[in-house]
């Protein structure tokens, strides 16, 4: 096959030469350069490489062209070569736009032209793009099939796993005659639904997470018995910790009971993270970060339950809900926290099914054209209404308060009051959920009056509680369950019961020395991204004082 090719579209000559002459001559040694004067003649070559089965690694398109500018041109792009990187180049009067088009798109960059010295502003963009498209690639994908139905709370699960874990796959509803011949084939009926089916031929019937994690190749099982650094929990902190702690030749592995990435992983578009100033995924961004990780030599681990910590003499002991267990010289919890259960009639029964908690991106598609719903007031629902805002036909999010200004970032209430089909009602809250097979009704009370209105969606996002029970008393916590840690754990200059060291605990530590904490869980913790990320990179500073110590 030949190289992969960097295209570079932009209707100004001067321009298209200079960025295609840069282009090779740092790159023109693995791939091939192809510049294009317009949208049209770029669309042009890429369906002649289509036809040819050439790959495409990146795309870098002019903002402003005649007859098609770049963000027209991205999308028409996108459907020949979907995996293809995206970069716009633009002026700077042009940047606003730019960044807004970019949560149209999902374009990967945008170039400041002119761009010299290209080795500090272009190069390290480019390497970018190519890393991920190295990564992600335009190879054959290998799907797994998934048969389901859409109102089957297990269905939803799985979907929401697979997706999370960035596994491709196909999703059959079992109404569709398609399914009923793969069920057929595959030995199964509709009782066993969910049904996955793998590139290799193998049936899962209503498969629990460890199962379909192995079948579908994500790592499950600790390649030692014990390391240096054990991190419970695959958010931004933890993630953090894995890629510090692995960075600086700590023997590390990540557990993860679902995905990588946590809450935030789940974020449309994180828009204040640091070095991000067009906005990031939490899909993009956890992506970026466990490959990061495992590329410093992290283990991650997915869909593995920790039930127990214990010290063992100088190990710290970590058990998984199957009673396998691995140890290490310290652990870092990293667990985060799990949205606050709606306490409403209906929705316990109807999860799953109508009703979520949190922003169930893979429900997106079956939002066209509905009134979707929001409980919420903080920054993770907000994210949730912009994006439900390209879907549904009108997002409404309930706030219990009298406003927003309280709980949400103003650089995102000014984005959701931009936005026509977003409404925000106050001082309301949700008494009921109705429906049958699915949601299909909400009672709402504003100001005590009360009211029924039909929706098929519910996305919750009222608060968080700490995964911190099966700890059981082996830690201390505070009345609301998150991890005390450091000067919290010293009262009236006593250290906390059962504490061995002649020294007080780091900040970061738990009432058992070697144990840190990081992020969410812990106790008085500023809730944001990037004070998570950097909790986990601390934390590994202190764990190296730890094992000095002894």
């Amino acid at each position: 096959m030949s190289q992969p090719i960097l295209m570079t579209v932009d209707d100004d000559p001067a321009v298209s030469r200079s960025v295609a002459r840069d282009l090779r001559r740092r790159y023109g040694k693995d791939y091939r350069v192809i510049r294009a004067d317009s949208g049209t003649d770029a669309l042009e070559a890429l369906r002649e490489i289509k036809l040819r089965g050439d790959a495409v690694a990146a795309i870098l398109a002019d903002y402003r062209m005649p007859q098609m500018d770049g963000i027209a041109f991205l999308e028409k792009a996108m459907d020949l070569f979907p995996h293809a990187r995206r970069a716009l180049l633009t002026a700077y009067a042009d940047t606003d736009a730019a960044i807004q088009a970019i949560n149209v798109v999902d374009v990967d960059h945008y170039l400041l032209k002119p761009w010299d010295p290209p080795e500090e502003k272009l190069y390290p963009v480019i390497d970018a793009l190519v890393e991920t498209w190295k990564a992600v690639g335009d190879k054959p994908v290998e799907e797994v099939k998934l048969i389901g139905h859409r109102y089957n709370s297990p269905s939803f699960h799985l979907r929401d796993f697979l997706a999370r874990n960035a596994v491709p796959y196909r999703w059959y509803s079992v109404e569709d005659d398609e399914a009923g011949r793969i069920l057929q084939a595959a030995g199964a009926t509709e009782s066993d639904i969910p049904v996955v089916v793998t590139p290799d031929g193998t049936v899962l019937k209503s498969p629990t997470g460890s199962e379909i994690a192995d079948a579908v190749g994500l790592s499950t099982r600790p390649a030692q018995e014990f390391y240096d650094l054990v991190v419970i929990g695959g958010g931004p902190a933890g993630l953090g910790a894995a890629v510090y702690g692995a960075s600086e030749g700590l023997r590390t592995v990540l557990v993860e009971k679902k995905a990588t990435g946590g809450q935030a992983g789940t974020s449309s578009r994180i828009e204040n993270y640091l070095g991000f100033p067009d906005g990031v995924s939490g899909a993009q961004l956890t992506d970026r970060a466990r490959r990061q990780a495992q590329k410093f030599g992290a283990e991650v681990l997915t869909a593995r339950d920790v039930v127990g910590l214990e010290a063992r003499g100088s190990s710290r002991v970590v058990t998984f809900g199957d009673g396998s267990e691995i140890a290490a010289h310290s652990v870092i919890l990293a667990s985060g926290v799990t949205y606050r259960a709606l306490d409403a009639d209906g929705i316990e029964e109807l999860t799953g099914r109508g009703v979520y908690y949190g922003s169930a991106a893979t429900e997106a598609p079956e939002c066209k054209g509905e009134h979707v719903y929001i409980v919420g007031g903080a920054n993770s629902a907000g994210q949730a209404a912009v994006f439900f805002s390209r879907h549904a036909s009108d997002v409404t999010i309930l706030v219990r308060g009298e406003s927003l200004e309280a709980s949400m970032s103003h650089y995102l209430i000014e984005q959701i009051a931009g936005i026509e089909n977003i409404h925000v009602r106050t001082h309301t809250t949700v008494k009921q959920a109705h429906g049958d097979e699915h949601l299909e009704r909400l009672t709402l009370c504003e100001n005590g009056v009360t009211e029924t209105v039909d929706s098929g969606h519910l996305f919750i996002f009222i608060g968080a509680v700490p995964r911190t029970d099966w700890l059981g008393e082996t830690i201390h916590r505070d009345e609301h369950g998150f991890v005390c840690t450091g000067p919290d754990l010293v009262a009236s200059g006593q250290r906390p019961a059962g504490w061995t060291l002649d020294r007080d605990p780091h900040y970061l530590e738990s009432s058992v020395p070697g144990v840190f904490v990081a992020g969410d869980v812990r106790a008085q913790s500023v809730k944001r991204v990037a004070s998570a990320v950097g909790e986990g990179a601390m934390a590994v500073t202190l764990v190296h004082r730890y094992l000095e110590e002894q």
